[in-house]
């Protein structure tokens, strides 16, 4: 007999699973050994499909209670309720995108032995295909009464139960399950390439062109960051997964590329939590002749239209049913400004170390960084990042801890950086570039000194970057934003669930 959905079912435990995957397996043996008499055995190459269930669903909203269209369609779904009677069966079958039509199985229309077949063959989970007329039961419910039926493919494993949240663990393990069972997670999916689309569209129209740059590189750089590292047998030498695209695509706009955006996977072997993954996607672009300011104009239009794409608004309602304005003109504060108000006295690029160390003493903030720039940023953190409520772009960095950033056109130490908050969590950056080969080079041979004493994170010198600037690069700007937080910023997830497949043990 096949699988019924109750509301009451509980989870199969293993044993149970493993009995009702014996059967399925042997329901396949046996519609393969009958494919002639019962239409293509488990799994047919192709199916006479004419219309898709949203389709018919779209076409057919107005028929009536208990009415009959006079039209034929065929088409095909995932069983996920199955209600077996005497003469007549009932399932509903669902679509990729969660729509769901009754399928009718009478013995007035199919006959005595396929519609045996189908009480003995069709389970939960089986994909199948229904031709027939479209109608309406007796309750209203749109339904494809079947002069005939096929099995689509033959699911080995039962479904868990529909009716039952799946756990946290379930759904990042075994996405396939969750998208079978939650709409979220399939909103989750649709979001993402809208969002993606929107961004395209966006510096479509604004003239940038899409390039893609090495994930495999001989040195890591363009960011501060421990890298991935592994072997190429071919060239017989040590390779790195990239952290950042930036040098890449700053070699494009030396060679007048001057509007460039990428859209790709970095890595990073770092930490994984709530808004961290080793494997993320990465949106950087560069603008030449613009700056940091412009640059704060784009990130805010390009997640402003995204929001648009996917939900409609700016103001977008997360999956806890906060509502979160993503609209209007953003803030932008200083960062030292910001900092200064926190506590209650002037801190400039100039303050020193030995009184940064006081005020993270004072506060309990433990910071073990050689760089008085990585102590003004966890202080800031811990004075300003928390009372953080709408979109904001913190502006102008400490110097020492952004090497690839042109310094402040009026504040010595400090460069023209911002990070753009959002929900709490850094979304975006963006900077003024540095294009003079002379300094970059200087803040180079900083960073390789930080290498040797054992930071892992500090950037190699690229002397093929370097040579590339040499040949000149236009002022620019620049910015950078994860694709996944910029998901989390518009539906309130985690990040776990705003990446289709994420990395875990």
């Amino acid at each position: 007999m096949a699988e019924t959905n109750t509301d009451a079912a509980a989870e199969p435990t293993a044993e149970e699973i493993s009995e009702q995957k014996a059967v399925r397996l042997a329901k396949r043996e046996r519609l393969i050994a009958a494919s002639d008499d019962l239409g293509g055995g488990a799994y047919p190459v192709r199916l006479p499909i004419t219309a898709t269930i949203p389709e018919v669903r779209d076409r057919f909203v107005g028929l009536g209670v208990d009415e009959a269209s006079g039209e034929q369609v065929g088409l095909a779904g995932r069983v996920v309720f199955s209600r077996n009677t005497g003469k007549l069966c009932f399932a509903t079958l669902q679509s990729g995108d969660g729509s769901r039509i009754q399928a009718m199985i009478s013995l007035g229309e199919v006959g005595e032995e396929s519609l045996a077949a189908w009480k003995e063959l069709v389970d939960l989970g089986d994909h199948v295909f229904v031709a027939g007329e479209v109608i309406t039961s007796r309750r209203g419910e749109l339904s494809i009464m079947a002069k005939e039926w096929q099995i689509a493919a033959k699911a080995i494993l039962p479904l868990p139960n529909l009716h039952n949240e799946l756990s946290e663990e379930t759904r990042v393990r075994s996405r396939y399950l969750d998208l079978i069972a939650r709409d979220q997670a399939r909103r989750n999916v649709i979001d993402r390439a809208r969002v993606n689309a929107s961004l395209r569209r966006t510096f479509e129209g604004l003239g940038f062109i899409e390039v893609e740059t090495p994930m495999l590189q001989v040195m890591h750089g363009g960011a501060s960051a421990r890298p991935f590292v592994t072997h190429s047998n071919a060239f017989d030498t040590e390779l790195y997964l990239r952290i950042a695209p930036e040098l890449y695509l700053k070699r494009a706009v030396v060679g007048g590329i001057e509007r460039v955006f990428e859209i790709n996977r970095n890595f990073r072997n770092e930490g994984a939590d709530s808004t961290h993954s080793p494997e993320f996607a990465m949106l950087e672009a560069y603008e030449a002749y613009g700056d940091y300011t412009t640059m704060a104009d784009l990130t805010q239009k390009l997640i402003q239209d995204a929001a648009l794409a996917a939900t409609g608004t700016h103001v977008v309602t997360w999956a806890d049913g906060t509502e979160y304005d993503l609209g209007g003109e953003w803030d932008r504060l200083s960062m030292y400004g910001s900092l200064s108000e926190a506590v209650g006295e002037e801190i400039t690029a100039e303050t020193p170390m030995s009184r940064l160390q006081q005020l993270a003493d004072a506060e309990g903030i433990e910071i073990d960084h050689p760089l008085p720039g990585k102590f003004v940023e966890e202080l800031w953190e811990h004075h300003v990042k928390g009372g953080l409520e709408r979109p904001t772009f913190v502006m102008d960095f400490p110097l020492d801890t952004s090497p690839l950033v042109r310094q402040h056109r009026s504040s010595p130490g400090v460069v023209e950086k911002w990070d753009l908050y959002v929900r709490g969590f850094e979304l975006a950056t963006g900077y003024s570039e540095l294009v003079d080969p002379v300094v970059q080079r200087e803040r180079f041979v900083a960073q390789a000194h930080l290498a040797a004493a054992g930071d892992p994170e500090a950037m190699r010198l690229d002397e093929e970057f370097l040579r590339a600037l040499e040949f000149g690069m236009p002022p620019s700007g620049g910015m950078g934003m994860g694709i996944d937080r910029l998901l989390m910023a518009i539906t309130g997830l985690g990040i776990r669930e705003t990446i289709l497949f994420p990395l875990v043990k």
